[in-house]
């Protein structure tokens, strides 16, 4: 059917809520306040936080879109929009008893006890981790006796590409954010044509149980990449996506640049995301997607030595991302018919590429929400792509997708992406227009050993490294 709209929403946002990276942070720190006033339970409640300063903007722009089919049961397109009144929030449909095992997971542990979490035992939320802690100390020292070469890439610096002129210009670095560069360790696209890896960012939130809902009824499981501080503060709805049959990944503790962190930050990140899901599921995530795609090989080879494989969205060209902008629209920087328009322009991509594809989308807010089960959803479906969790959609079991319960006979999923290549820098971004052939090896050298969980990843690093012409030692 074909929809379109000229609907203008006037919208009020928060104060210096203008670039991509601020809007997420200022967000995040929104978020915390509501989850600050749920239960340790996870039971999804809905609180006010009224402590950040407006101001008025001009309404998003509209854009036109057709669809080829959409849920009857859809919010209605102008109630998706910064500002309208909030919907109620709907209960988890099924809460588990501590012990109990998911059925597509082989193996899994027995679920532990949310109710027994200590939340003063976690870092605060939403707020880089401390690196002194024991916990911290102990993963720091794991990385340094993993075997895997940190690069000495120096951190970038709040602002993006404008503020980072001499990282821009180092191709050597590999730096998705300013250039699209992946390698062939990142996971970017699902290797058969017209599968769609799904995956949402950024829960659980109060309004994951509707998305929950409605991919059970169409029998749809995902990838959900959680924020540390969302586990901790909603660890039931955790629950429920685990043994609902979606894949658990790691999307940080506060959801930083991660790049513009020091070594032991991002070690803090990527370490007390891994033990929340643990202590919530029993399981220890191998796969992490890192917030806004923000990753260079520095971030990478500590990614590797923690045993985790990066997830980033497809991207083809310059302007071709697989970005829905679905998480703009909270805060009326974009319009949902710019969304599905956005949808529109990724199915027209997926016809002309040999690859399946991964998309972004969010659950951290009901917009996201309600654009995904209403419109996006419904109209894939339409299309008949095979939908899966990204562990499934690169030919892997989703035990696999856990240390505990991958035997090593396939391995974690291999990534796949290709060669490093360079394209124009993100959306708001400054541009990279160098290229950096088709050289997919680190730019430094590469120590990998092979621990549980990690093994033919870190094997596979290790002769891409070598054919690639840079030294790799293998113990």
């Amino acid at each position: 059917m074909k929809l379109s709209t000229s609907t203008v929403v006037s919208v009020v946002l928060p104060a210096l809520v203008s670039a991509h990276d601020i809007h997420h942070t200022r967000y995040h720190a929104r978020q915390a306040a509501v989850a600050a006033v749920s239960s340790a339970a996870g039971a999804p409640t809905v609180a006010a936080s009224g402590s950040l300063t407006s101001a008025a903007l001009s309404a998003p722009p509209t854009a036109s879109f057709s669809l080829m089919s959409s849920n009857p049961n859809a919010v209605p397109l102008s109630s998706i929009a910064s500002g309208v009144p909030t919907q109620a929030t709907v209960p988890l449909d099924t809460t588990y008893q501590a012990g109990a095992t998911p059925t597509g997971v082989s193996s899994a542990p027995g679920l532990p006890n949310p109710s027994s979490l200590v939340i003063s035992s976690y870092p605060p939320l939403d707020k880089v981790p401390p690196t002194d802690s024991p916990e911290v100390q102990q993963w720091i020292q794991e990385v340094a006796n993993s075997g895997v070469t940190i690069p000495n890439i120096t951190a970038t610096v709040a602002g993006g590409c404008p503020a980072n002129p001499e990282a821009v210009s180092d191709s050597s670095r590999c730096w998705w954010t300013c250039g699209g560069c992946t390698r062939n360790t990142d996971i970017v696209s699902c290797p058969d044509k017209l599968t769609w890896g799904l995956t949402y960012d950024d829960g659980p939130s109060p309004y994951t149980p509707t998305l929950l809902n409605y991919l059970d009824e169409q029998s749809l499981k995902s990838t959900f990449f959680v924020v540390g501080s969302r586990a901790l503060s909603y660890p039931a709805t955790l629950q429920a996506e685990y043994m609902g049959g979606h894949q658990i990944a790691v999307h940080t503790w506060s959801h930083p640049d991660m790049t513009t962190l020091s070594n032991e930050e991002i070690i803090a990140e990527l370490g007390w995301t891994k033990k929340i899901i643990k202590d919530v599921t029993g399981v220890t995530p191998n796969m992490m997607r890192p917030p806004y795609g923000d990753i260079d090989d520095r971030v990478r080879a500590i990614c590797t030595a923690m045993g985790l494989t990066p997830v980033i969205w497809t991207r083809i060209s310059a302007t071709s991302t697989f970005d829905t902008g679905d998480y703009d629209i909270a805060g009326g920087i974009t319009s949902v018919t710019q969304v599905l328009a956005n949808w529109e322009n990724i199915l027209g991509n997926v016809s002309v590429i040999d690859t399946g594809f991964i998309v972004l989308e969010h659950d951290l807010f009901q917009q996201s929400v309600d654009v995904a089960t209403g419109y996006i959803l419904p109209d894939a479906l339409a299309h008949k792509f095979t939908i899966e969790p990204v562990v499934n959609c690169v030919n892997k079991p989703l035990s696999d997708a856990y240390i505990e319960t991958n035997d090593n006979s396939t391995d974690p999923p291999l990534a796949s992406g290709g060669s490093a290549t360079l394209s124009s820098g993100a959306p708001g971004s400054a541009e990279a227009t160098s290229k950096a052939g088709s050289n997919s090896s680190s730019s430094a050298t590469a120590m990998v050993s092979t621990p549980k969980g990690l093994g033919l990843v870190a094997l596979t690093t290790a002769i891409v490294s070598l054919l690639g012409g840079t030294a790799a030692t293998l113990l």
